[in-house]
């Protein structure tokens, strides 16, 4: 694989992340120049986070991102590559063809503006029941693929290891970055979802605080060290190995299973048999078996339900790389995984949370673990035989 940077025109930074030739070698190098009239990103301002008294969550606030592309027409994506010639002149990537690229969010929650410190916590009106920051991490796309109509499942392997191992370089990156505590690399899948952008891409979040379900997870990982001395994430996992039933796929390196307190119709969870902090110190051999597997597994799930006519329905979902956060004191206590879930409970009904569940996060499953893996194992299968 090669990396080749650059500046778009607005001076954010783009990376090329080539697996083909002539490119991989340097016989031939992509479009640097970025020739849009935008205009160059302030020194100052982005955007804040406000922190909740109740909660103590931080909440981002960029309002901005009201005016993001939403559903553009094919012709007008901003994902795909450069068209020479045509209307539309406002695509993110110069190049004509791509293998993985990754950029900056033209509209981050997240950004510290060029040259400017995290900065200390400031008070909304002069109050310290609400503390105001600079919401200064970093938002970054990632586009699998050239191909605007292809998505992750359908990748070959040589090209999802391209994929692999460039989230780990950059999470590597953005893990240096002063005053980062977590580094998220997620996908959102279908319009139900709520996807904007219906390219086949993912994003790559660095924040500048510890996400609410991080904490929560590092809470209870720490009271479960505390009183029995082992590691609460490593132990759920060999359990669910051990349990076995809710279990949906296995390789030599990868496991897929429905954890046993699942909160959503479709929800699945892929995690390395060795111990891992994040995607950085995974080996080549997990590596490739990942490039595999996972794809494997997405096209399991979108035969997990089917329309009236018994055709598979791709699953919109959400599929995120849960990371061990920066902090020298938590960074143990976390293990790589991946949570897959979606929010379809039916061919032709997607599941809206309860006002309990709205209102108080107190979950309620209209289904069971054990089902959601059972449907999952034969939705696999079905793919794999055509």
């Amino acid at each position: 694989m090669r990396l080749t940077p650059t500046k778009l025109a607005d001076g954010r930074d783009l990376f090329y992340f080539d697996d083909s030739e002539p490119y991989v070698s340097g016989q031939a190098t992509r479009r640097l120049d970025d020739l849009r009239p935008l205009t160059q990103r302030p020194a100052d301002g982005g955007p804040v986070m406000r922190k909740d008294p109740l909660t103590g969550d931080w909440i981002a606030m960029a309002s901005y991102r009201m005016d993001r592309t939403f559903q553009p027409a094919t012709t007008a994506c901003p994902l795909c590559p450069a068209q020479p010639g045509a209307a539309y002149q406002d695509g993110e990537i110069p190049d004509s063809s791509y293998d993985v690229v990754v950029f900056e969010n033209r509209f981050p929650s997240l950004w510290r503006p060029p040259g400017r410190s995290k900065g200390p916590a400031d008070q909304l009106d002069a109050n310290p029941l609400w503390p105001v920051a600079p919401a200064a991490g970093r938002c970054e796309v990632i586009c699998f693929s050239p191909d605007h109509w292809t998505s992750v499942g359908q990748l070959p392997a040589p090209r999802m290891r391209t994929i692999i191992d460039t989230l780990a370089l950059r999470t590597a990156a953005l893990q240096q970055l002063d005053g980062i505590q977590q580094v998220f690399a997620f996908e959102n899948r279908g319009q139900e979802i709520g996807v904007t952008l219906p390219h086949p891409h993912g994003q790559i979040y660095a924040y500048p605080f510890l996400p609410p379900r991080t904490a929560q997870i590092m809470w209870q990982a720490k009271a479960y060290q505390e009183r029995t001395g082992r590691h609460l994430l490593a132990d759920v996992t060999a359990a669910e190995i051990a349990a076995g039933h809710r279990m949906v796929c296995q390789s030599d390196h990868w496991v897929a299973y429905v954890p046993a307190a699942a909160r959503w119709p479709v929800e699945v969870h892929l995690a390395p048999r060795q111990d891992h902090l994040d995607l950085t110190s995974l080996n080549p051999a997990e590596r490739d078996d990942l490039a595999q597997f996972y794809p494997r597994l997405l096209r399991g799930l979108d035969h997990y339900f089917r329309d009236a006519k018994g055709v598979p329905m791709a699953l919109p979902y959400v599929a995120g790389w849960h990371q061990a956060p920066t902090e020298p004191e938590l960074r143990p206590l976390g293990r790589l995984h991946l949570q897959l879930f979606s929010i379809r409970r039916a061919p032709d009904k997607l599941k809206y949370l309860a006002g309990s569940e709205s209102g108080l996060a107190a979950w309620i499953s209209d289904t069971t673990p054990e089902q959601i893996a059972e449907r999952a194992r034969e939705a696999l299968s079905e793919a794999d035989h055509g």
